[in-house]
């Protein structure tokens, strides 16, 4: 029962609201979480993954806690796998790195102190040197959504954690954009505090002085409560600062890029398109609207890879490449040793230092008080593509990334709308360091606008109606400018739907699901007491009829709908096929489509009886194959 009512994207709220209802505990979330990466083991998620053998000891401390005033209190979340846990290896993606270390990262020590579980370490590209996700001996980390195309990294394990119900949230390192790229790909919320503002001892050096952990989360309340308990100045950190962040406001302006900006890859059309739509959004936020010349933005990021900057890699790094050759992937050594090129001086550093101080004094200037806004990435690639040239499509994704820390800002990737069917669409925000929360409430602002009906994870990052999901979104677009970090409003009612043929993610009828406020929560089976029946209807539709004795376990989706919506949808059912009660495997029922007896026994003509497949989309994936 407790399986049944796990959705498959988790949030904070919902967690909590089920613990504290008694429908759900910590421990059955964990061993769904076990299950769920086990069935996604070919996506390639988890370096260490989630295990009960070293997950059961963070679950028995939880009665020991009081939830009272453990804010995350058993919930789940990922760790990047630079990032050290107390006992389980950092392998940075590298297997002859590997140590096992003695105590949690500072920012880990204070998650698990919130009450919040670590269930697993996940994959990156090697060292957090990349964008892609393609670059790490374990394995390419899966795209959430489509597997032809990349995950986007560094931080891409953490991200595809989230995307896949097996974590609430997930730590990853921003140096580049690794911690906004991924996000972007997923629908994703990818929250990049200020540098500093989050405690980076015990996490693995990319470039140390640039580097920052941020989290993934589904929505921007999550992003917001992490924020609360990891934000804080760590005495034995030396990049630590005090950084305070204040109640969520809209900014004075919103800074936009003026004329064309660059896109690239197979769907360059299409995110040029969403950027446009993204532009019309931001220009209504009810907020001034400044268009300024990017340059200076593009000047800067070039100083991370093109120029001294990117010694730092080989500073940290260069002493074990150097001692273990073969040991890194050949990609990231090529990058690693570009730091050790001889034109990378001490002079040249201290050239490129000063200017990048005037850009950073030219930014405060600009955007005092200001957000800017850019789309996260200008594009993606298939997986093909970017191991045909790995440099040229790793060096675009970070084209509207790269000045971030730079120039000291803080930054949130949030989703827009969808660029193509299952291809998220994403903006970031920045602001000044000491000025995250106007990015906060842009982004409540920008988001409590809606997202198209289509879209894939925004569903989950809004929530419908506001059952859950970040701030804004359960306030009007009129709100005062003074917004809090969270608001809530009381969730509406929901009735599940078991769907078993058109209605299903990817058919032809899914879109009748999203127009009446529905959302996927799992994959499910029947009983074994089911029978499927391919009808002679125009287009083809299965009929799922109980058996009185006999039968099969019959794949099915399991959605939520809005009970206000669920008579107007279940109009739309032409007979034979009804609404009814599903018997599920384990034992519970769900309202959900059935079929008269009648219809699969000659009473529409020859229906066929497609039972040996174990469900509709798998006997048209066999169709497609003969």
């Amino acid at each position: 029962m407790e399986r049944r009512l796990l959705p498959e994207l988790l949030d904070i709220e919902w967690l909590q609201e089920s613990y504290r209802s008694g429908a759900l505990t910590p421990q059955a979330v964990v061993e769904e979480i076990v299950r769920r990466a086990e069935r996604d083991e070919a996506l390639n998620i988890w370096i260490s993954p989630p295990s009960l053998a070293w997950i059961q000891p963070y679950v028995d401390r939880l009665p020991s806690q009081p939830s009272e005033t453990s804010p995350l209190w058993g919930i789940p979340f990922a760790i990047k796998d630079n990032i050290d846990l107390e006992g389980v290896p950092t392998t940075a993606a590298c297997p002859a790195f590997a140590y096992t270390p003695a105590e949690d990262a500072a920012i880990v020590a204070r998650l698990i102190e919130a009450g919040a579980i670590p269930v697993g370490k996940t994959n990156l590209d090697q060292f957090a040197t990349g964008l892609v996700g393609t670059r790490s001996p374990y394995g390419e980390a899966g795209n959430a959504l489509r597997p032809e195309l990349i995950s986007g990294g560094s931080s891409s394990g953490s991200a595809v954690a989230v995307a896949r119900g097996q974590a609430c949230f997930s730590l990853g390192t921003d140096t580049a954009g690794s911690g906004r790229v991924p996000a972007a790909l997923h629908g994703l919320i990818g929250y990049k505090p200020s540098l500093g503002a989050w405690p980076t001892k015990g996490v693995v050096p990319a470039c140390e002085s640039l580097d920052c952990v941020n989290v993934f989360a589904v929505t921007l309340a999550d992003a917001l409560a992490v924020d609360r308990v990891a934000r804080g100045p760590e005495a034995s950190d030396p990049w630590s600062r005090e950084l305070s962040r204040a109640d969520a406001a809209l900014p004075e302006r919103v800074v936009l890029p003026e004329g064309e900006l660059e896109f690239y890859g197979p769907y360059a059309s299409e995110y040029r398109e969403a950027w446009t739509r993204a532009l019309s959004r931001l220009e209504s936020l009810g907020v001034p609207v400044v268009y300024v010349d990017y340059a200076r933005f593009a000047e800067a990021a070039k100083l991370l890879y093109e120029g001294p900057y990117v010694a730092e890699r080989w500073a940290g790094l260069g002493a074990f490449v150097e001692a273990h050759p073969g040991a890194t992937f050949p990609v990231t050594e090529q990058i690693l040793r570009a730091g050790a090129e001889p034109q990378h001086t001490a002079a040249a550093l201290f050239q490129a230092m000063h200017r990048l101080q005037r850009y950073r004094q030219e930014t405060r200037e600009l955007l005092a008080g200001a957000v800017l806004a850019m789309p996260t990435c200008g594009g993606t690639w298939t997986r093909d593509q970017v191991r045909e040239q790995p440099i040229a499509a790793n060096s675009a994704m970070g084209k509207y990334t790269n000045h971030c820390n730079l120039l000291d800002l803080c930054a949130v990737a949030i989703p827009a709308d969808e660029a193509a069917e299952r291809l998220p669409f994403g903006i970031t925000l920045f602001a000044l360091a000491e000025e995250e929360h106007l990015i906060c409430g842009a982004a409540e602002r920008f988001l409590s606008g809606g997202t198209s009906a289509g879209a894939i994870h925004a569903d989950a990052v809004l929530r419908s109606g506001g059952k859950v999901g970040d701030a804004t979104s359960r306030r009007s677009a009129g709100a005062d400018h003074a917004l809090a970090d969270s608001v809530t409003v009381a969730a509406p009612a929901m009735t599940s739907v078991a769907v078993c043929g058109l209605h299903m993610r990817g058919l032809p009828l899914e879109q009748q699901m999203l127009e009446h406020g529905a959302r996927f929560l799992r994959e499910a089976q029947t009983a074994p007491r089911y029978r499927l029946f391919k009808l002679a209807t125009e287009p083809a539709k299965p009929g799922l009829v109980k058996q009185p004795e006999g039968g099969v376990p019959i794949a099915l989706e399991v959605w939520e709908m809005p009970i206000d919506r669920f008579g107007a949808f279940a109009a739309l059912i032409p007979a034979p096929l009804g609404i009814g009660k599903v018997e599920l495997d384990d034992g519970s029922e769900v309202t959900g489509f059935i079929c008269e007896g009648y219809a699969a026994s000659g009473g529409l003509g020859e229906a066929e009886d497609v039972t040996r497949f174990g469900g509709w989309r798998q006997m048209l994936a066999a169709m497609t194959t003969r």
